[in-house]
């Protein structure tokens, strides 16, 4: 008999270095992946482009943790081609109660802009999806996740693959047992989602610049 996923084994997975993915959005089943090559953003290399700086301080959104989370999966999912489908949507969910599975959130007058979801597992967050429903919210989203993270203590940032959005924020691959040797090394540490104020000023985000152009 197939040992039917729960929250608990998903978080056996991440600690394995699988994660899980579906076909699309319709197919019932889930799969286990294990790739070769890894996507991490490495926390002391994220890239903040000039425009994206001047988006940073224009500062007319808000930034919220966890307020809407499954709003966020959902506009995750919310595209032609997805692999989240019902079943894995509700292991998020249920990683979201026991308090692992976070959400942060661009809110812009007083509707969800864009946002990421992912989650914490010792010192390492694993990033699962984001989205933009304007401009450059998903971006502005992940710099205040990865000052988060660094603020948290975390060392190991995994977004499964590397996007060419990814590759231009400072997403690198690595092979599995590179992956492998940060992921043991990350859940040896004790991270924390919220150490970081959740009013963080946009000077303090833009202190991760590493690109000005």
């Amino acid at each position: 008999m197939t040992r039917p996923i729960t929250p608990e084994l998903l978080l056996q997975a991440y600690a394995a270095g699988i994660f899980p993915m579906a076909e699309s959005r319709d197919d019932p089943g889930i799969a286990w992946i294990d790739p070769l090559k890894r996507g991490i953003v490495p926390l002391e290399g994220f890239h903040i482009s000039r425009s994206l700086a001047r988006r940073i301080r224009r500062r007319d959104y808000e930034i919220r943790l966890d307020g809407d989370f499954a709003g966020v999966v959902d506009g995750c999912a919310d595209r032609p081609e997805t692999w989240i489908n019902p079943p894995i949507r509700t292991l998020y969910l249920g990683l979201h109660e026991m308090g692992v599975a976070h959400s942060l959130e661009v809110w812009q007058e007083g509707a969800l802009a864009g946002g990421v979801y992912g989650v914490a597992l010792g010192g390492a967050f694993f990033g699962e999806s984001m989205f933009s429903r304007r401009r450059d919210a998903s971006k502005i989203a992940l710099a205040y996740l990865v000052s988060r993270l660094r603020a948290g203590g975390f060392t190991l940032f995994d977004t499964q693959f590397v996007t060419p959005h990814l590759a231009r924020l400072g997403g690198i691959e690595i092979d599995r047992a590179d992956y492998r040797r940060r992921l043991a090394q990350a859940l040896q540490n004790s991270g924390d989602f919220f150490r970081q104020p959740p009013d963080v000023s946009a000077d303090e985000i833009l202190h991760l610049r590493t690109q000005t152009s």
